[in-house]
């Protein structure tokens, strides 16, 4: 054990210095070990950890085909999901369908 009231002030400040980076040497240790375990834990559910800690899945984002084109301006495109484009709205409301809009 080392005697604190026999050092001098650079002593004690030197030994400061060697504790605190044990100190962070030792933290950093600690979280790397922790991430490497739940990244593990997130492969064995099929995940990778990002899709956790960011709430979306792999699946999320991938792009789904078009299906519908406005005939008057084929840029104007719909998958079919989600609210209906104010040109899918005009042309129901004036008589076509939808089987008539598809690609």
């Amino acid at each position: 054990m080392i005697d604190l009231d026999s050092l001098s002030l650079k002593e004690l400040r030197d030994l400061r210095n060697k504790v605190d980076r044990s100190i962070s040497g030792f933290e950093e240790r600690k979280r790397r070990e922790a991430l490497a375990a739940v990244e593990e834990i997130a492969r064995e559910h099929g995940f990778t950890f990002n899709d956790l800690a960011t709430g979306k899945s792999a699946r999320r984002g991938t792009k789904v085909a078009v299906k519908y084109a406005n005939p008057e301006d084929p840029t104007q495109t719909w998958t079919g999901r989600g609210r209906r484009p104010i040109w899918i709205q005009d042309a129901l409301a004036n008589g076509k369908t939808l089987e008539e809009l598809e690609i």
